[in-house]
């Protein structure tokens, strides 16, 4: 993505969003459409917590893919119905071309017929098969490690991801999303989350809950030690 924006593009109508998003589509119907396509892709965002909880925890606005931007014209093609608009700074221009695509990484599908849009693809920076992440180049990582899949196949970001790029301006949704998920996170993604949070948000708040989780996964450890010396003893 460029530094600058191109002109043109129309401010965001922040009022009208929540009724144009009425019809945003659920990962199945997504997952459906995009069945055999060969760059990789992935639910991102809040969905992409409820996939890997299993169900459903809230009402969702709308829905979030992330490809990688060189891929992005295959996951056009599967759409040759629908339009797909380019955002960014509060500006959305509509059937976007190459230069405000190159401009943006942020890209609402729409429905020309009813203009409700329908999900959001995130076109991410990479090289070849690696992942780099838009807020720290230099965090890298194999597409195979930031993707899993549900019962079903359908791909999500992982977790600890998702709360690191949640963690920038938390909405008291995000928050939630911290707290709720918090716990279903085993040690290692416990410790890949920390180790990203001090690199991209250093002195971020959920370093200290962070700290506090993991001590606390610690302490059966710690108990069974001690109760093994006391028995010695």
């Amino acid at each position: 993505m460029s530094e600058s924006l191109p002109p043109g593009g129309a401010v965001v109508d922040v009022d009208e969003l929540d009724a144009r998003w009425a019809d945003a589509w659920r990962p199945e119907q997504v997952a459906e459409r995009l069945g055999g396509v060969g760059t990789p892709w992935c639910i991102a965002a809040g969905w992409a917590l409820d996939l890997f909880r299993g169900g459903q925890s809230r009402p969702h606005g709308d829905l979030e893919i992330a490809v990688p931007a060189a891929g992005f014209q295959e996951i056009r093609d599967r759409f040759p119905e629908y339009v797909f608009d380019a955002v960014g700074s509060g500006r959305v221009w509509a059937g976007a071309g190459t230069e405000v695509l190159a401009a943006t990484h942020q890209t609402w599908l729409r429905d020309p017929a009813s203009g409700r849009f329908l999900f959001d693809v995130f076109r991410e920076p990479h090289e070849g098969e690696t992942w780099i992440c838009r807020r720290d180049e230099g965090l890298r990582l194999p597409y195979d490690e930031i993707i899993e899949h549900t019962a079903d196949e359908i791909p999500y970001l992982v977790p600890e991801l998702v709360l690191l790029f949640k963690a920038k301006e938390p909405r008291p949704k995000d928050q939630a999303d911290f707290d709720e998920v918090l716990p279903l996170l085993d040690r290692a993604r416990r410790d890949l989350l920390r180790e990203w949070l001090e690199r991209v948000h250093p002195g971020h708040p959920w370093l200290v809950r962070l700290e506090v989780s993991l001590d606390r996964q610690m302490e059966p450890a710690w108990n069974a030690t001690a109760s093994i010396d006391a028995q010695d003893r």
